[in-house]
This record gives C-alpha cells, structure tokens and sequence, in this order.
C-alpha cells in the first residue's frame, strides 16, 4: 500500500512570495463587464476629492447593484468596459505636438484615492486560488510575475485588507472626509470584496 503525502492547506502556494509591479497599463480598468465595489468610506474620499457632494458621486459615478455600489462603466471605441475613471489620453511628441500613434497613456483620474478594490489588484482571492489562476491573470496583466518580490505577509495584508494602509500617503488627504456623507445615501454593508474586472 501507497501512502500519499498531502500539501499543508495552512501554506499557500505563494509561500515564498509573488513578483508584481504595476507598468500603468490600465488593462486591470478595462475589459469585460464587471464591478469595482465601492464603500461608504470610499465615496467619501472621492466626494472630497472631486469637491462634490456624496450624493453627487453616487448620482454620477455609481450605480447600485442589490445593496452595495460598483463604480459605473462606459463602453469604448473597441467595446471594451472602462470604468468611469479611466482615461486614455493621446502620446504627445517631444516637441508636444499631437502624434497619431496606436498606443495612448492610460491613466486612473481619481488614482489617490481609488478604491481598495483597485489598489489591491492583483492580490485578489481569485488571483491567488491556483498558480494557475495567477497565470491567467497574468496575460492580461504585464506587471505580473515581473519587478518587485512581495513577501507573503505583504500578500495576505492586500488580499484581506479591508481599508487603506494607515501609513497610505494620500491618507492625509482624508482628514476632511470624517462624517461629510453620514447620511448623504442608503447604508451598505461593509464588506466590499474584489470580484471585479
């Protein structure tokens, strides 16, 4: 008789770490249909960011799927979903001439205060189920598998993070939020788990 040894469940298959530094390509903001859920907090941050109301954001930004809010998305030229953020802007020449090219910078207009859900990406349940999951995810990603180690602590605080980092350096942009929106739109529950783009 054969004994077979099984992998610890307790040790993930990301033990020793992921490499992964964000190229700015904008691909994890487009693609198919999807939700960027985003919390109370968050539209707080945004309000006082964009220098408009809660509900405004909500009004203009958002669209309500059962209880919680996603960010909105709009449909491009390729029929791909963007979120209402996402920007593609025209490469200029050195001169700072207008140059037809194939590629645009794409660019987040609200990236200081994204949603945790975007700033986490790609240290998502999903991503991190299966190598191969995190290969999959990889092909749409180029920052993937490539520039810095992240340790597996570091891991497992994105994947489970619940709100920004207190250390985030635009957190000193959110002193002004507090309770500006505490009843500016209907409660939601608190959990706003990736399971977007």
């Amino acid at each position: 008789m054969q004994l077979h040894v099984l992998d610890n469940p307790a040790i993930p298959w990301y033990a020793a770490g992921l490499a992964f530094t964000c190229t700015q390509c904008g691909n994890c903001c487009t693609g198919g249909p999807g939700y960027v859920w985003i919390s109370q907090v968050e539209i707080e941050r945004l309000a006082a960011f964009l220098g408009v109301s809660c509900a405004e954001v909500v009004r203009r930004y958002c669209r309500r799927i059962g209880e919680r809010y996603s960010l909105k998305e709009s449909i491009n030229q390729r029929g791909e979903h963007d979120c209402i953020f996402f920007k593609e802007v025209p490469a200029d020449r050195a001169d700072g001439e207008p140059q037809q090219v194939v590629h645009s910078r794409r660019i987040c207009q609200v990236y200081s205060v994204r949603p945790l859900q975007c700033r986490t990406w790609p240290f998502w349940e999903g991503n991190l189920a299966t190598p191969q999951s995190w290969l999959r995810a990889g092909r749409r990603c180029p920052g993937i598998n490539s520039g810095q180690h992240h340790s597996l602590a570091h891991i497992v605080a994105m994947k489970d993070a619940r709100d920004w980092p207190p250390e985030h350096p635009s957190r000193a942009a959110d002193t002004s939020v507090g309770m500006a929106c505490d009843h500016a739109m209907p409660s939601q529950p608190s959990d706003a788990t990736s399971s977007g783009k």
